[in-house]
């Protein structure tokens, strides 16, 4: 897990910009939903072409923030990253061509694709019957045409999101910022965030907390919940 806080510089322009620290000091459990990203055979298994190692690390935080969040009522949305393909070629070609060596390719395609097992839940996660699972296309979940996510929220009720997953500074921030731009409460959970570094993990942080969101860990959105 990422042993690292945000810095006091950032904290003290956040203090200056707003006057407090956490945007958001009472959340409505009814209202609110746990969005964990990408947390996949193909990120977290050892030795995979995109693994993020530290996705490991957080799986015993969102089991444990998953369990309380569903005895309050929160909702818990499992995205998954998949991208179709045919002979060879993927639905997101600007990505695979241009940023996936070629020797890894296919191998990347390949288990992304819907269904494959590189598209499946970690199984070291505790998925319950009552939660949703849906799929992305795209690093966030909220950009037109990614997802189901932003309609099945607003069917719901749901004006808060609570962000989780790998990674911080990837699919998790680019699902953050979008959630911000359409009006959504955002909040990063620190230590249910992982990246390959604690500089990018930080970094992440550090732009959501000044700019898109607030930041906190999951004992603080838990309170914040009224769960303490």
């Amino acid at each position: 897990m990422h042993d690292i806080e945000i810095r006091p510089e950032i904290i003290e322009r956040v203090m200056a910009r707003r006057g407090r620290l956490h945007l958001f000091e009472n959340l409505a459990p009814a209202k609110t939903a746990l969005i964990v990203i990408d947390m996949q055979n193909t990120f977290l298994r050892p030795g995979a072409p995109v693994e993020v190692p530290r996705g490991r690390d957080i799986v015993a935080n969102i089991n444990r923030l998953s369990a309380c969040l569903r005895e309050i009522g929160v909702l818990v949305v499992w995205v998954t990253h998949a991208n179709s393909n045919s002979g060879g070629k993927s639905d997101w070609p600007g990505f695979f061509e241009h940023f996936v060596a070629a020797k890894v390719r296919q191998k990347t395609i390949e288990g992304l694709a819907p269904g494959a097992d590189g598209q499946k839940i970690w199984p070291e996660l505790d998925v319950a019957p009552e939660d949703t699972q849906i799929f992305k296309n795209r690093y966030s979940a909220l950009i037109s045409g990614s997802s189901s996510l932003e309609s099945l929220l607003l069917g719901q009720g749901i004006d808060t999101l609570l962000i989780a997953g790998t990674k911080t500074n990837v699919c998790c921030e680019s699902t953050a910022r979008d959630a911000m731009m359409l009006d959504f409460k955002t909040v990063m959970l620190s230590d249910c965030c992982a990246a390959l570094s604690d500089e990018e993990h930080r970094a992440a942080l550090e732009t959501i907390i000044q700019q898109f969101g607030d930041v906190m860990t999951m004992d603080e959105a838990l309170a914040a919940l009224g769960d303490n």
